[in-house]
């Protein structure tokens, strides 16, 4: 199994991944809180000859679902960017959001432009690497917040080789999803976990907040969380307080 964490890129994130001993490690390609196309990566050459592996995380803002054309549109285009950059690392893949509407929109129609996205990028060859779809934590009309929501985004874009998903264990913590056998039944949806966030969280459960705490830390058991790794079997990324990364490594690894 491979374990590691989200590392800022601003800070040589291969030598910081060598130095705690991880053999995978996330990342941003952009600021994720702008709409800015990806540089080059200098460095790219090293990430792909590395052992250590690298997966992207997509841009906050990014919204595919959404039917306002201001914000789809230029999602859309980010996704775009950033899976191009993300091949270039020699990622195995980009994480996005599952997005949201707003009060009265119909979900069909959001679900429907997750679809669109695929079919257009179909069209072009394809994106580069797989696109992991993320749950979220809030939001009564969030694409990817239950199982149900889930369950439906599958039904429109399941088919698509380059679709993946992207479990957290904070986001379905706050979403009021039982963590206990949580796997077996994303599994049972999806096919497939491609990559675990194993976050605790600060908040209780079905809080509906996405506040992340060190897996010896919050309000979910430690060992319930260990569990969620081992059952997922893929990579897994700590997205936890960094100074608490080291012992969450250590954790983890003495609990697997």
């Amino acid at each position: 199994m491979r374990i590691g964490a989200h590392l800022r890129e601003d800070e040589n994130p291969l030598e910081t991944a060598a130095e705690l001993g991880i053999d995978v490690f996330q990342m941003f390609v952009a600021d994720p809180q702008s709409w800015k196309k990806p540089l080059p990566n200098p460095r790219a050459q090293e990430f792909r000859e590395s052992p250590i592996d690298v997966v992207v995380h997509s841009s906050y803002q990014i919204n595919v679902a959404s039917l306002n054309n201001r914000l789809r549109m230029p999602s859309r285009k980010a996704v775009e960017q950033q899976a191009t950059a993300a091949a270039d690392l020699g990622a195995f893949g980009l994480v996005v959001h599952g997005g949201h509407l707003r009060d009265g929109e119909d979900a069909a129609e959001g679900f429907a432009n997750w679809r669109k996205l695929f079919d257009r990028q179909a069209d072009k060859g394809g994106f580069g690497v797989p696109i992991l779809i993320e749950n979220t934590a809030g939001g009564d009309h969030a694409m990817a917040r239950t199982l149900e929501s889930i369950d439906r985004l599958w039904e429109a874009v399941g088919d698509f080789d380059q679709a993946g998903f992207c479990l957290d264990t904070c986001h379905a913590w706050a979403g009021g999803e039982d963590l206990v056998g949580l796997v077996e039944r994303v599994k049972a949806i999806t096919g497939r976990i491609d990559l675990v966030h194993l976050n605790n969280s600060r908040d209780e459960f079905d809080s509906g907040r996405d506040r992340h705490a060190n897996l010896e830390s919050g309000h979910i058991q430690p060992d319930v969380l260990a569990a969620v790794a081992k059952a997922a079997d893929a990579p897994v990324i700590l997205e936890t307080p960094a100074d608490g990364i080291p012992a969450d490594l250590e954790y983890l690894k003495s609990a697997l």
